[in-house]
C-alpha cells in the first residue's frame, strides 16, 4: 500500500478487520508501505495499489478477489488460494531476478534522495541536478568501457 493512494485508503478498515482476525484463521497479516520500502515494490513487482499476496511455504499468489472482509476471509478459510496459480518461479519474489530488481528499486531511491539533497538542502536549480546526473551517467558508461 501506500498512503496517498485512495484504493488502499478506502480498503485500510477492512484490512485492519482482517488483521485482527489472522490468529483465527492461523495466518499473519502484514502490510508494507512501499513509499518507505521500495525495495519491497520491485522485489514483488507492485504495479497496481494495493496489491495483496497470499505465501504459504514460500509459495506466492497474487490475491485478485474483491476486497471485502468476507471474501478476504473465505479466500483463507475455504482455501481458495489452492486453486490459484503461484506467482511463476522467475518473478517469485525469493528468486535471483526479482532480487535485482529489489536492488534497482533501492538505488533508484538513493537517487531520488541525492537529487532531494542538491535541490532542497543546497538549493540547486532542479535543472543543474539533472545535467549533474547525466553527467556522472556518461562519465561512469566511459569509465566501464574503458
Amino acid at each position: 500500500y501506500a498512503p496517498w493512494c485512495p484504493a488502499c485508503q478506502q480498503m485500510e478498515a477492512t484490512w485492519e478487520s482482517f488483521a485482527k482476525e489472522s490468529e483465527r484463521l492461523g495466518i499473519t497479516v502484514g502490510k508494507v508501505d512501499v513509499t518507505q520500502e521500495p525495495g519491497l515494490s520491485g522485489r514483488f513487482f507492485v504495479t497496481t495499489l494495493p496489491t495483496i499476496y497470499h505465501a504459504n511455504d514460500g509459495v506466492f499468489r497474487r490475491y485478485r478477489g474483491s476486497r471485502t472482509l468476507e471474501d478476504l476471509q473465505g479466500y483463507i478459510l475455504e482455501r481458495k488460494w489452492e486453486a490459484v496459480e503461484p506467482v511463476a518461479g522467475w518473478k517469485s519474489p525469493s528468486s535471483i531476478m526479482m532480487h535485482g530488481m529489489a536492488g534497482l528499486f533501492h538505488f533508484s531511491g538513493w537517487i531520488r534522495q541525492i537529487h532531494n539533497y542538491l535541490t532542497g538542502t543546497l538549493g540547486v536549480h532542479v535543472w543543474v541536478s539533472y545535467a549533474i546526473f547525466i553527467l556522472a551517467t556518461l562519465l561512469i558508461g566511459l569509465l566501464l568501457g574503458l
